[in-house]
This record gives C-alpha cells, sequence and structure tokens, in this order.
C-alpha cells in the first residue's frame, strides 16, 4: 500500500484551490449529506493572557465517503493590529481517518475567512432579500474582504457596498485594494465614518469586528434589512444591541452560538428573547426544513461562531482539489 507523503498547502496555493462561489456550492451540497457523520466536540478555549487566545476545534467523520480527522489550531491577538497584522492566526491538520496518518497541513487563516464569509453568504442566500442593493461591511480587517466578495458572489443585485471602520483611513485603503483586483463591475464602493447614518441604508448589514460594545443598533435598521454578526465568539463581545436581536428573525450557524456569542448568551440573561425564539440554525435552512425569510418587511438576523464541522468541509475541498491537480500534471 503506497503511503501519501504529507502535503504543505500555503496561503497562495490555497487561494488556487477554490472560489469563494465554489466553496458556498460545495457547503450547501455538504453540509446535509455529512454533517450527521461528524463529531464535533465543543471547541477548547484558553485564555493565555487577559487579552489572547488559544482555541482548538477537532473534528472527525464517522462515513467512509469522508474519511478524514481534523484539528485546527488558533491563535487569536486583538492587539496585532497596532502592527499591522491579522489578530488571527491559524493553522489546519488534516489526518486519514482510517490509517491515522497525516495527509495535510495548510494555512487556517487563509482557509477560516473563506469559510467564515461562505457561511455568512450561504445564510444570506435564504435570508438577506433578492433584490437587496445595498451591502454595510462594518470593520475593514482581514475577513472583511471575504465577506464582500462572499456576499456579492450570492446577490448580484448588490449595487452598492459602503465600508465603516474605526480607523476611516483603513477603510478607504480596503477599497482601494478590493478595486485594484477587479472583477466587481457595475458596484459602486465608498467608505462612512458616521455608522448611525449608515446602518439604516444597508440591505445586509455585515460585520466583523472584535467590538464588545455594540455597534448596530436595532432602531437603525430598516424593515426587510439583513444582520450579519460575524465577529464575536465570546461572551464579552457584542456586535449589535438587545434591540436589533428583539426586532429579527433570529438564525445560528451552529449550536455552540448558543452559548459562545457575547450577544446571543448577554439576551438571554437579560430576558429580552429565549433560546426557544431562535428561529433556527444553517443546516435545517438548507435542508428546508425551517423558513428563513417570509417576507420583504422582516428583519433577519445570522450569528455565527464558526464550527469544526464547516472546517473539516473546507479542508476536505482543499486538499482533494490539491491531490486531483496533482494527479492532473503527473
Amino acid at each position: 500500500m503506497t503511503t501519501p507523503s504529507p502535503v504543505f498547502i500555503s496561503t497562495a496555493t490555497l487561494r488556487t484551490l477554490f472560489t469563494h462561489k465554489s466553496l458556498i456550492n460545495h457547503l450547501q451540497f455538504s453540509l446535509p449529506s455529512f454533517t450527521s457523520t461528524i463529531e464535533s466536540p465543543l471547541r477548547h478555549a484558553h485564555q493565555t493572557s487577559p487579552s489572547t487566545s488559544l482555541l482548538l476545534m477537532p473534528s472527525w467523520s464517522c462515513s467512509p465517503s469522508l474519511p478524514y480527522i481534523g484539528i485546527k489550531l488558533v491563535t487569536y491577538h486583538p492587539n496585532n493590529s497596532t502592527q499591522n497584522l491579522p489578530g488571527v492566526h491559524a493553522s489546519y491538520v488534516l489526518f486519514n481517518s482510517i490509517t491515522g496518518q497525516t495527509l495535510a497541513t495548510m494555512d487556517a487563516t487563509e482557509l477560516t475567512v473563506y469559510r467564515t464569509a461562505c457561511t455568512s453568504a450561504l445564510a444570506s442566500k435564504f435570508l438577506s432579500r433578492q433584490n437587496s442593493e445595498t451591502l454595510l461591511m462594518i470593520g475593514a480587517g482581514t475577513l472583511a474582504p471575504h465577506l464582500i466578495k462572499a456576499h456579492l458572489t450570492f446577490r448580484p443585485s448588490l449595487k452598492k457596498v459602503i465600508v465603516w471602520n474605526r480607523t476611516v483611513d483603513k477603510a478607504k485603503k480596503m477599497i482601494e485594494n478590493l478595486q485594484s483586483e477587479g472583477g466587481f463591475e457595475g458596484v459602486c464602493f465608498e467608505s462612512n465614518d458616521c455608522l448611525e447614518e449608515v446602518v439604516g441604508l444597508g440591505d445586509i448589514v455585515s460585520c466583523a469586528t472584535n467590538s464588545e460594545t455594540p455597534l448596530v443598533k436595532g432602531e437603525k435598521l430598516k424593515e426587510g434589512a439583513h444582520l450579519d454578526l460575524v465577529g464575536s465568539f465570546k461572551h464579552s463581545m457584542r456586535e449589535c444591541d438587545d434591540k436589533a436581536l428583539k426586532r429579527g428573525k433570529v438564525f445560528v450557524d451552529n449550536e455552540a452560538a448558543l452559548v459562545e456569542a457575547g450577544e446571543l448568551v448577554g439576551a438571554f440573561e437579560r430576558g429580552v428573547i429565549t433560546r426557544d425564539e431562535i428561529a433556527g440554525d444553517l443546516l435545517e435552512l438548507i435542508k428546508g426544513e425551517k423558513n428563513g425569510r417570509t417576507n420583504a418587511e422582516e428583519i433577519t438576523v445570522f450569528k455565527s461562531v464558526g464550527s469544526a464541522v464547516v472546517d473539516l468541509l473546507t479542508a476536505q475541498l482543499a486538499y482533494e482539489t490539491y491531490i486531483k491537480n496533482l494527479s492532473n500534471f503527473s
């Protein structure tokens, strides 16, 4: 039996293995097919200093057609922005679940931003209005360009992208970088330094920050808006206020959001909403077990904290595409 040599998939290589569109399609097909066969314990979270964290996210498949074990190792250093470095760094290790052999190590920082953005866009497919025209991006960090690209992929009706960031120059720089990449014909980009003024303009409002004070005020959201929250993953973090949750029909990416996301945990504790009022999760939306948007006026909310299941499926697509490309040239 030939023993495959472990491969390293770099950031640059990973970007050639899938697009936001191909990953969204893969997740929409794979999540219903494999979620029930993947074991995924709650992530291990360790405080390594008052402001930094180490996260471990393991998962493994019990299906012969998905013969993988994977683990993501993540460091969270929010003060890295002062050194012009990403706040999150990560590595992913993929094993063969039948033999236990190491198959690949890959840059999970890039893997994470792709899978997070694609999860949000997939949820938006069920929750945002089909005629959405304006996307408000709150935050201009590593994840923001991916969220913009992923939302534009599945909502071609979007014609304007407004970017707000605490540091206005950072928002402007991100817009310049996106425009230099090209591929956004018919889409107008602009930055704005007054969040309260622009929140009400967003048909889709996507937040990717590490804020511990609410940025999105629910009373400012327009009728029919979709609020996409991806930044918080611990109790102290909060990107929207209670009014936004109270006004919205709330969905989550998975049940971990109910115990990890600061917006939800705090709202439960304050009695603003109950767990029973959470309308459903992403898998239920994909399978049609829960209805997403039912009219043009309702406000929808999607809160994601990430999952090892989606990490494993993203790593699967990256690895199998990499091996297929190798065989094509051999």
